[in-house]
C-alpha cells in the first residue's frame, strides 16, 4: 500500500528527527539521494547537461547541494530565483565551481543567458518550491516553467513546483515533471487526481524519517490483494461466500445487466440473483448461465446499471421499484448509474455510491437545492465534492475517473485513490463491470471503502490484462477479472 501524508504531519515527523540528529543531516541525505537519481537518469538518457532551478527554502537547498555533487559528472548550471536561497547550498555550488545565473523573482521575462541555459539542458531539476509553496506559479518561476524545453527530462524535487502540496487545488501554472523524487514518504500531491498528472514517475527515497501513524491518502497495490480479497475456505458454500442481487438493465440497455452480472460471477460471487425484464434476463443467462433470475435471499445489492429512471415504460418502472426496495432494506447497497437518482439522504446499511463526474454533479445539485453543479466543477476539485456527497448521504462515494477516488463518510479514515487502469478503459460499459465487481466484494463482507478501492485496483489491472497496450472492450475486462485475481493472489 502506498500511504501519503498531509503536510503538517510530514513537517512534524521531520522536526522530530531533526531534533535528534546533527543540523543539516536530513538535507544532506536528501541531496545525496536526489543526486543519485538524477545521475542515473542522465546516464540512461545519455544526457550531458543539467539545469538546476532553485528557489527559496529547504527544497532549494536540496537542489543546490545535489547540483554540487552532479558537477563532478555532468555539465551543471544553476538558475537561482531571487536572493533568498539556502546559504549552505549556495556555498557548496560556489565551491564546486558551478556557474550560477540569477533572475529577479517578480520578473517573468527571462534573460537571454537563462533562456539559453534551459535550451541547452538535457535534464532540468525543479527545486523552485517545496511543500510550503502555494498552488500556482507567478513571476520568474512561471517564466521558467514555461521555458523548459519539451526535449528535456524534468525531475522535480519533492513535488512539481506550483502543484498544491495537499493535492486539492487544480493545476494552474505548474512545472510538469517526468519524475518526482520525494523524501521519506509520499504526500497527497503525488497521488490525488487534481495534481497527479504533473508528478510523473514517483520515486520515494528513505532519509530516515518514520511515517506518521495516520495517512491522509492510501493507494492499494498488487501486494494488498492477498490481504483483502475474500478467499473461500474449505467449509464455505455459495451462501457463505456471498449472494449478490443485481437490479440492472432494461429493454433499452440490456447490455448493462450482462456486464454487471458477468463481472460479479468472474469476481467469485457465491451466487448472483438477477432482477430485470425478460429480454435482458435471457441475455444474462446466455452470457452467464450460473446466474439465477428472480427474487430470493441476498447479502447485498447492486442497483442501477442500465436503468434509465427518466423513462416510464413498464419494465423501467418495475426496475425503479426494485431499486427503491433495495434502498429501503437493511442490506448493503452498491448504487450506480440510474439508481443514483433515487438517493435522497442517508440510509442505515452500508452504502457505496459509484458516480462518474457528471453523475456526481447531478447528485450534488439535487442534494443542495438552489445550487447547480457541473461536471467541470467536479473535475476541477474532485476531493472536495466527493467529500461533500459523502457528508450529505452518509455513504462511501467512489468517484470514477482516470484516478478513482473512494471517500468514506467517516472523516477519520484516509481517502483511497487508484490510478491502475489504462486510458483505453474509458469506454462504454466499463462502469457496469466495476459495479458488478465491487458488489461481489460487498456481498462477501468487505466494508465499502475497502471494497471500492480493491475493486478499482482489480478493474484497472484486468483492463491491462485483457489487451495489453491496446483497445479494450468492457466484456473482455469482465472476463479477465478471475485470472487477474488469481495472479494477484499468487506470491511473487
Amino acid at each position: 500500500m502506498i500511504r501519503a501524508f498531509g503536510v503538517a504531519d510530514v513537517r512534524a515527523a521531520e522536526a522530530q528527527v531533526m531534533a535528534e540528529v546533527e543540523p543539516g543531516t536530513l538535507m544532506r541525505r536528501a541531496a545525496d539521494a536526489l543526486a543519485v537519481v538524477v545521475l542515473a537518469r542522465a546516464r540512461e538518457q545519455a544526457a550531458r547537461s543539467v539545469a538546476v532551478l532553485v528557489g527559496p527554502g529547504d527544497n532549494g537547498g536540496d537542489a543546490l547541494y545535489a547540483a554540487a555533487h552532479l558537477a563532478e559528472h555532468l555539465s551543471v548550471v544553476v538558475v537561482q530565483v531571487g536572493t533568498a536561497v539556502h546559504e549552505g547550498g549556495l556555498r557548496a555550488v560556489t565551491d564546486a565551481g558551478v556557474p550560477r545565473l540569477r533572475v529577479a523573482r517578480t520578473r517573468r521575462a527571462l534573460t537571454q543567458p537563462v533562456r539559453q541555459a534551459l535550451e541547452d539542458a538535457d535534464v532540468v531539476v525543479d527545486g523552485l518550491l517545496g511543500i510550503g509553496g502555494r498552488p500556482g506559479l507567478t513571476g520568474a518561476m512561471a517564466g521558467l516553467a514555461d521555458s523548459i524545453p519539451a526535449s528535456a527530462l524534468v525531475i522535480a524535487v519533492d513535488l512539481p513546483s506550483g502543484a498544491d502540496p495537499e493535492g486539492i487545488a487544480a493545476l494552474g501554472r505548474t512545472v510538469r515533471a517526468d519524475e518526482t523524487v520525494t523524501f521519506g514518504m509520499a504526500k497527497p500531491v503525488h497521488v490525488l487526481p487534481a495534481t497527479r498528472s504533473a508528478v510523473g514517475r514517483l520515486t520515494t527515497v528513505d532519509i530516515g524519517v518514520p511515517e506518521p501513524e495516520h495517512a491522509a491518502v492510501e493507494q492499494l497495490t498488487r501486494a494488498d490483494v492477498a490481504h483483502l480479497w475474500p478467499v473461500p475456505g474449505p467449509s464455505d458454500d455459495k451462501y457463505s461466500r456471498g449472494v449478490l442481487g443485481v437490479v440492472a438493465g432494461s429493454s433499452r440497455y440490456p447490455g448493462a445487466a450482462v456486464l454487471a452480472v458477468t463481472a460479479a460471477i468472474e469476481a467469485g460471487a457465491g451466487m448472483v440473483r438477477y432482477i430485470g425484464p425478460d429480454a435482458a434476463a435471457q441475455q444474462v443467462l446466455v452470457a452467464s448461465p450460473e446466474s439465477v433470475p428472480g427474487q430470493g435471499q441476498v447479502q447485498a445489492w447492486v442497483i442501477g446499471p442500465g436503468v434509465p429512471t427518466d423513462e416510464t415504460t413498464l419494465d423501467v418502472r418495475r426496475q425503479v421499484e426494485a431499486c427503491r426496495q433495495a434502498l429501503a432494506s437493511d442490506l448493503p447497497c452498491v448504487v450506480d448509474a440510474g439508481a443514483l437518482d433515487l438517493v435522497d439522504g442517508p440510509r442505515e446499511a452500508p452504502t457505496l455510491l459509484t458516480p462518474h463526474a457528471g453523475e456526481l454533479a447531478r447528485l450534488l445539485s439535487r442534494l443542495e437545492p438552489g445550487r447547480v453543479y457541473h461536471r467541470s466543477q467536479i473535475a476541477a476539485a474532485p476531493v472536495e465534492h466527493t467529500r461533500r456527497v459523502a457528508e450529505l448521504t452518509g455513504a462511501t462515494v467512489l468517484l470514477k475517473g482516470a484516478t478513482t477516488l473512494v471517500v468514506s463518510p467517516d472523516t477519520d479514515r484516509p481517502l483511497r485513490c487508484q490510478s491502475d487502469a489504462p486510458a483505453w478503459l474509458a469506454t462504454a460499459g466499463a462502469g457496469d463491470v466495476l459495479a458488478g465487481l465491487v458488489g461481489t466484494l460487498v456481498a462477501a463482507g468487505l466494508d465499502p471503502l475497502d471494497a471500492g478501492a480493491l475493486a478499482a485496483l482489480i478493474h484497472g489491472r484486468a483492463a491491462r490484462r485483457a489487451n495489453p497496450g491496446g483497445p479494450v472492450r468492457a466484456l473482455r475486462v469482465a472476463q479477465a477479472i478471475a485470472e487477474t485475481v488469481a495472479s494477484d493472489l499468487t506470491p511473487g
